[in-house]
């Protein structure tokens, strides 16, 4: 048998689909390496310092890396790929975070003299650590800040400090949820959780879970709260995403209204499991002001706290995160892929990677649909292209953003679905409106009152109204489950992260096909923005098709990509 992949020295790993052992070395390569792409063929995947670092608090080791490599590479590897593997594998474990004898104080210690002098010599740290035989005190404050700076510098701490225990909250999940549906806890929601807690000695209760959209995050986070029976905040995106946990939670469990609080812009209520929006937190009434809302991290015993959509975290949160090091902290999200470059960060302040699970492995076994994603391509109207040509690169994405015959494509997209339920997807007001108008469906934007917002999408879930007109607000954490069609008409300049929400707006298990439709305006900035989007998609192995369209015959052409 031809084995199916190739490692280059570059820390690259191609795994070839055809492969009879394909899915065996797939399994065997996902703790320790990340997913870059992985199209009809040949899927890549690159070996990185927070992939190895991830496998490393795993438990994986260095010797289960090159015994996977050597058993399944086709052509020979360079001797520095199991040089460079070693090297970055083994920093985790050199520094290591416990308690000392000393009050009020940690002790780090570090188990390599060249580490340890490279420390020393870094002015930057000097005002957390004092120096000692083989090991650095610190204050029981400084804690986040110091795994934050030396993340930085490529020199992960294994944190082995024990968990505080938060207050005492008994409940238990349903059954038979309230509104009359049998439920189960999924055998992945269970493996997801069992790695979060791992043996519950010190060095575990903290870290982050990747699953899909539509695979069920909320119910994994209440799974964990229901295992650990402790006070739990809860923070998310927005107030719609908000008042869904909470309509989980009372769904879902015996907990009931008065063991729920909400806190948010309206309402400010702190009880044993509380939910709050990101929003709220870092809101603050000067530039240089203090985030007087922050009392909430200190306001109950907290046994937990989770973060939705971990890879959105506010550099205000990071900051207040790395003060509560001692509170149990479950990061949630779809993709780790953060705009800002952070995902170290998360690492060093919610936690390593717990458990993660391909999008095609849940697809294959029907919990979440499967998706047909197709990128239309529509020129520029005549009367746009001067305007376009004298514009600055801003200006040009917008134009090309609200090309005006998208319009027309939205109409027909949505006569070709009329048993579906579609969302409108778009970043420009001006333009959802305009939409919204001519197809007469309601919008939805960041200006829609919140009671107004819960009531659209209670009626789109309850089948009253097909099509739905959104803004990005709409991306996150937000559970449509009948929703089959999305149609962006247009997005952020080139986020991955956004694609992915978009696209999981629709992938909540159903008896039909999910499809997903970018327009995007052809030869413009705009398709070249689209092409990073696109990469999410390719990564996770949706099949990607493109059809450019014109005026007098819709779709003209297509290709697969």
């Amino acid at each position: 048998m031809e084995k199916p992949l190739i490692v280059q020295g570059d820390l690259t790993l191609l795994l070839e689909v055809s492969s009879p052992g394909f899915e065996k070395a797939r399994s065997l390569i996902i703790p320790f390496a990340e997913l870059e792409k992985s199209p009809e063929h040949m899927h890549t995947y690159r070996i990185t310092p927070l992939s190895l670092w991830n496998a490393a608090s795993a438990g994986i080791t260095s010797e289960y890396i090159f015994n996977t490599l050597n058993n399944w590479y086709r052509y020979s590897i360079q001797k520095n790929v199991f040089q460079t593997i070693d090297d970055i594998i083994n920093r985790f474990g050199k520094l290591i975070l416990s308690e000392s004898n000393e009050p009020s104080r940690y002790c780090l210690q570090v188990k390599d003299n060249f580490i340890y002098q490279d420390i020393l010599s870094r002015k930057n740290l000097a005002p957390f650590l004092i120096p000692g035989q083989g090991c650095f005190y610190l204050s029981i404050f400084d804690r986040g800040t110091i795994k934050q700076e030396l993340i930085r510098i490529g020199y992960p701490i294994q944190d082995l400090l024990p968990m505080e225990e938060g207050e005492k909250l008994t409940f238990s999940m349903l059954k038979t949820t309230r509104s009359g549906y049998p439920f189960t806890i999924r055998e992945y929601q269970q493996e997801a959780a069992d790695a979060f807690l791992g043996s519950r000695l010190p060095g575990t209760g903290f870290g982050t879970l990747v699953l899909p959209c539509g695979a069920g995050k909320t119910i994994l986070a209440m799974r964990i709260i229901e295992i650990l029976q402790t006070s739990t905040l809860v923070i998310t995106t927005n107030v719609a995403a908000l008042h869904q946990w909470l309509d989980e939670l009372l769904d879902k469990t015996s907990l009931t209204e008065k063991d729920i609080g909400e806190y948010s812009g309206d309402i400010k209520e702190i009880r044993p499991v509380t939910a709050a929006t990101y929003q709220i937190l870092t809101y603050r009434n000067r530039k240089n002001g203090d985030f007087p809302h922050f009392h909430i991290f200190r306001q109950r015993k907290w046994g937990l706290i989770v973060y939705d959509e971990v890879h959105l975290l506010p550099a205000p949160v990071f900051r207040i995160t790395a003060e509560i090091q001692s509170i149990r902290r479950l990061g949630l999200t779809a993709t780790l892929i953060r705009e800002d470059g952070k995902e170290d960060e998360v690492f060093a302040l919610v936690g390593p990677k717990r458990y993660d699970v391909p999008w095609k492995e849940l697809e294959e076994k029907g919990w979440i649909a499967e998706a047909n994603c197709t990128e239309i391509r529509v020129p520029l109207p005549e009367e746009k292209k001067i305007p376009y040509a004298s514009a600055d690169k801003r200006r040009k994405f917008r134009i090309a953003s609200e090309n005006p015959w998208k319009i027309s494509i939205v109409k027909q997209l949505i006569e070709n679905h009329r048993e579906d339920s579609i969302l409108v997807i778009g970043q420009y007001i001006d333009q959802l409106v305009k939409i919204a108008g001519i197809i007469k469906a309601p919008l939805i934007t960041g200006k829609t009152p919140n009671q107004d917002r819960d009531l659209l999408y209670r009626k789109f879930r309850a089948g009253e109204e097909k099509v739905l007109v959104v803004s990005k607000v709409a991306n996150f954490a937000i559970d449509l489950p009948d929703a089959s069609v999305a149609i962006q008409v247009s997005g952020t300049f080139g986020s991955r992260q956004e694609e992915a929400q978009r696209l999981g707006r629709i992938l909540r298990p159903k008896e039909r096909n999910a499809n997903f439709y970018s327009l995007v305006s052809h030869f413009t900035t705009e398709e070249n923005f689209a092409s990073n989007r696109q990469k999410f998609l390719t990564e996770q192995g949706y099949k990607y098709t493109i059809e450019l369209w014109d005026e007098k015959e819709f779709l003209i052409s297509e290709s697969n990509s």
